[in-house]
């Protein structure tokens, strides 16, 4: 059997951990332990970051490098805190564009990480203690 017909869905797929940016490249040693954490309880899934603005990759440049590795599933979670205008305004038009010119991929996103009661639970409960 070829390993071609052997690769599994999730091979096609990656999750896009999406960020604001700072001009500090400390900044982003959260979401990199974030990444590190998603790929040590999921060690089959591609988990990758990208940034809104002030860092590299942007999602568009992303996308566009997935797609060309073969990625037929991306889901884009953003890690911000609210839903803030970049997440009302930037962020769906940033999908648009990005589906518009990759009609093949199936692209799809969850609402900022911040909206989520069990994070906000976990926040509060760090805050506590």
């Amino acid at each position: 059997m070829s390993t071609a017909s052997t690769t599994t869905s999730l091979d096609k797929t990656a999750i896009v951990l999406f960020a604001h940016g700072a001009r500090d490249e400390r900044w982003k040693e959260p979401f990199l332990k974030l990444q590190a954490i998603i790929k040590k309880n999921n060690p089959s899934q591609r988990v990758e970051l990208a940034f809104l603005e002030l860092m590299t990759p942007a999602l568009p440049e992303l996308i566009d490098s997935l797609v060309a590795e073969g990625c037929l599933e991306i889901l884009v979670i953003p890690v911000f805190f609210g839903q803030g205008g970049h997440m009302r305004r930037d962020f769906p038009a940033i999908l648009a564009a990005c589906q518009g010119k990759h009609p093949q991929v199936r692209l799809g996103a969850k609402a900022a990480v911040g909206e989520d009661i069990g994070v906000l639970e976990a926040i509060a409960k760090y805050c506590a203690n």
